[in-house]
Order: C-alpha cells, then sequence, then structure tokens
C-alpha cells in the first residue's frame, strides 16, 4: 500500500503564492509520475501538472508560467510552487502517484484564494 500525505494548503490573497507538498511512503519502489489534481465545487477532478521521475513535465494551460512542478526522488516527494494564485485556483488540490500503473490518491488538501 503506498500512502500520500499532502501539506502547505491554507487561505491566500489574490496575487499570493502558497507551496505544497506530498510525500509518498509505503509499499513506494517503482513509484513513477506524480502529479497535481484539483477540485472545485461542483467541478470535476482536472489536472494541474505532472511529473515524471526523469523530470519532464505537463501542466495544464491554466496554470502555466505560474505554477511550478517539482519532485525530490530520494525523498519521494512532490511539490508544487504556486505563485500569481487568482480566485480561480481555489480548489482542494490533490496529490497522485503512479506505482507500477496503480494510481494513488492523497487526502487533499484545501487552497482558498479570495479576491
Amino acid at each position: 500500500q503506498v500512502q500520500l500525505v499532502e501539506s502547505g494548503g491554507g487561505l491566500v490573497q489574490a496575487g499570493g503564492s502558497l507551496r505544497l507538498s506530498c510525500a509518498a511512503s509505503g509499499r513506494i519502489f517503482g513509484v513513477g509520475v506524480m502529479g497535481w489534481y484539483r477540485q472545485a465545487p461542483g467541478k470535476e477532478r482536472e489536472l494541474v501538472a505532472v511529473i515524471t521521475t526523469g523530470g519532464t513535465t505537463n501542466d495544464a494551460d491554466s496554470v502555466k508560467a505560474r505554477f511550478t512542478i517539482s519532485r525530490d526522488n530520494a525523498k519521494n516527494t512532490v511539490y508544487l510552487q504556486m505563485n500569481s494564485l487568482k480566485p480561480e485556483d481555489t480548489a482542494v488540490y490533490y496529490c497522485n502517484a503512479e506505482v507500477f500503473r496503480i494510481h494513488y490518491w492523497g487526502q487533499g488538501t484545501q487552497v482558498t484564494v479570495s479576491s
């Protein structure tokens, strides 16, 4: 079993920054792509950004140039640096990790951006 523990969410004013972290533990040998998704009230969960073990990233158009995903493979941790936050970024942010083609999810962390 794989556990993902997220941290770093909170309340911030528009234009501010937050940094999310997600640490993987348990049976994590072979962890592959890690990433962040988000779900706003009344909307479907959507991709924010993902990163491979080699550092290749894929970001949603809505966050390009504002959010940066990174990872520390030695710590099995993925980060999401969020700058220039907008009210429409308000959502629950979920960490995701793929281990031998099985996807695991964190419990989610709330990010609220006030206008």
